[in-house]
């Protein structure tokens, strides 16, 4: 017992101490005045001058409240001073989850397709997974990662509409290939152990897990997927899957060899039901896997400390007792109603999730608004940005991006933020990341195109006006050469009329001279009118501009209207460049 490190868990409460103290100055206050008038008047005197009845013990009943609600109050503060080690259980499961995307996937033979079927079973298995971690990958004629090891579920519940058979860049179904990235996926991760689950219709599965050298730490399940009678696979253009022969291929389910290999990976083996029956035993059996991995993992120890206020309960009991038929106890209840629970400035969502998280949790639930504020990541910033229809201005700057996806969705922001320039740059450095990014070169092309139609348009503009102008200075030359033509004839006249007639002189004089003044005056007025015509042409124009302005920003927007929306084209591409990487390509000779 080390008294050095005594301290309350619960400080705040001792606050509470304040109001206590007044409550009881102001009741021996009043006790105090009434013990006044039995000085100064006679005790049989006293029952007619007081109000109230004389109280006999009273100091007993204040006495005892008083420390009740001293020891309550210390008690609620948590005293301790004692130190436990407290054992910390971490789950260390871990799950891969292996996805085959063979043509074989797109029979029909369990409506609406095996692979529809599948990703509907992955989604379900999700839900149960709440702890641990947990990774997707998928495999054909070669295995592609889509999600690491994570905790989040929902990253990998928002990628599986993206999972199609077309975006294998090699056809075949090489589940040795699968087990061995997934094994790959736990090492990288520094995890000793994990469960692998295999979601396959491979015929010929017992060939390639004799390629595999399976540890016994990670032990392989199989969701078999498809029936025995099997389906000719559907084609996107119409007809059906041919082999080298030009027969129809009908892939069937070998579900003996499918249990044999889990079995023999030291996991179960279940067949895809139209039930939940299939998911729940699998979660069961990786269930009972986590809770093996808990107790391996039982080695750390963490100090906590043992409250002691719960000792005080005991005094405050006795007390509440010899109290209660005089009504006391309910005075302490209410004595402790007034103080609220501590509040912290704190976010209840950052307790449980990262930004990230929660970033994704309102991506999910159309919040793009939200989610773009929150994003730390530029690539999912960005279209969490797209998303929302947030639009730029000159002055705002999107984040540094270093990825070919981060800087195709920020060139789409640009582009709906109508800087286009800014737009193609983000494409052009996408490109140069990834010169296969054919939904950033066909993004560069619409805006190269919105953009020289843009600068047409406002060369077209700059060309009208110098015209305007020099149509406004020919019609204010001509005008003035009118009133000099006008002028001149009068004063030949003038001049000859002066040379034959000198009587009126004077009077042909003041008569031009009147005329004079009067046109003279008409330009003045002219002016005076074509000042005040100004305003209103000038603001016509500014209008004629907005309306261009609003013609040019719909121009952009149907031409962005026709970027094509397609979650899987990313993997398709992704897969593609990882596939022309690879030193050895893995070559399957069957096609579905």
């Amino acid at each position: 017992m080390n008294f050095s490190e005594f301290h309350f868990i619960r400080p705040y409460w001792l606050l509470a101490l304040l109001p206590l103290t007044v409550f009881i100055f102001l009741t021996v206050r009043h006790k105090l005045r009434q013990g006044n008038w039995q000085a100064v008047c006679d005790p049989e005197l006293l029952p007619f001058i007081l109000q109230e009845k004389e109280l006999k013990h009273s100091r007993a009943p204040l006495i005892t409240s008083s420390l009740a609600a001293i020891l309550a109050i210390t008690a609620l503060a948590g005293p301790t001073w004692q130190r436990v080690p407290t054992p910390v259980f971490r789950n260390a499961s871990a799950l891969v989850i292996a996805l085959d995307l063979s043509r074989s996937m797109d029979a029909p033979d369990i409506k609406p397709s095996r692979l529809e079927r599948a990703r509907y079973k992955i989604a379900d298995l999700l839900k149960k997974c709440k702890d641990g971690q947990t990774a997707l990958l998928v495999y054909a004629g070669s295995a592609f990662t889509v999600t690491p090891l994570t905790n989040d579920t929902e990253t990998i519940n928002n990628q599986l509409r993206a999972l199609t058979t077309d975006i294998m860049p090699a056809q075949g179904s090489r589940s040795d290939l699968a087990i061995k990235k997934a094994v790959e996926l736990f090492k990288n991760a520094g995890l000793q152990q994990g469960q692998i689950l295999l979601i396959t219709d491979d015929e010929q599965i017992e060939d390639a897990f004799v390629k595999v050298d399976l540890p016994d730490n990670y032990p392989l399940s199989i969701l078999g997927v498809g029936t025995v009678e099997g389906a000719p696979i559907t084609l996107s253009q119409g007809g059906f899957l041919t082999d080298a022969k030009g027969g129809i291929v009908l892939p069937k389910l070998n579900p003996k060899a499918l249990q044999k290999v889990a079995q023999a990976g030291g996991g179960i083996y279940q067949q895809i039901t139209n039930s939940n029956a299939d998911i729940e035993a699998l979660s069961h059996h990786f269930e009972q896997d986590a809770k093996h991995g808990e107790v391996l993992e039982n080695d750390l120890l963490l100090d906590n400390w043992v409250e002691a206020g719960v000792w005080l309960l005991l005094p405050l009991l006795l007390l509440a007792s010899l109290s209660f038929r005089r009504g006391l106890l309910s005075l302490l209840f209410i004595l402790l109603l007034p103080f609220p629970k501590e509040s912290y400035a704190l976010e209840w969502q950052d307790l449980w999730q990262t930004k990230e998280q929660q970033a994704q949790q309102s991506y999910l639930q159309g919040d793009y608004q939200k989610a773009a504020e929150k994003f730390t990541d530029p690539a999912w910033q960005a279209a969490a940005q797209y998303k929302a229809g947030t639009k730029l201005t000159e002055k705002e700057e999107l984040p540094p991006a270093t990825t070919d996806t981060a800087l195709y969705n920020q060139g789409n922001v640009l582009a709906k933020s109508g800087q286009l320039e800014k737009a193609i740059s983000a494409y052009e450095q996408a490109l140069k990341l990834n010169p296969n990014n054919k939904d950033a070169q066909y993004n560069k092309e619409i805006v190269e195109k919105a953009l020289e139609q843009q600068k047409q348009q406002q060369q077209n503009k700059d060309q009208s006006e110098p015209e305007q102008q020099k149509d406004q200075q020919g019609e204010q030359s001509d005008k003035d050469s009118e009133q000099q033509n006008s002028q001149n004839p009068e004063d030949s006249q003038d001049s000859d009329k002066q040379n034959q007639q000198d009587s009126t002189n004077d009077k042909k004089q003041k008569e031009a001279e009147q005329q004079k003044s009067e046109k003279t005056a008409k330009p003045e007025s002219e002016q005076e009118q074509e000042q005040e015509q100004k305003p209103a042409e000038e603001a016509q124009q500014a209008s004629e501009a907005d309306s261009q302005d609003n013609e040019q920003q719909q121009a952009n927007e149907q031409w962005l209207k026709r970027i094509p929306d397609d979650p899987s084209g990313l993997l398709k591409r992704k897969f593609l460049y990882q596939y022309s990487r690879q030193k050895q390509r893995n070559n399957s000779g069957q096609q579905w």
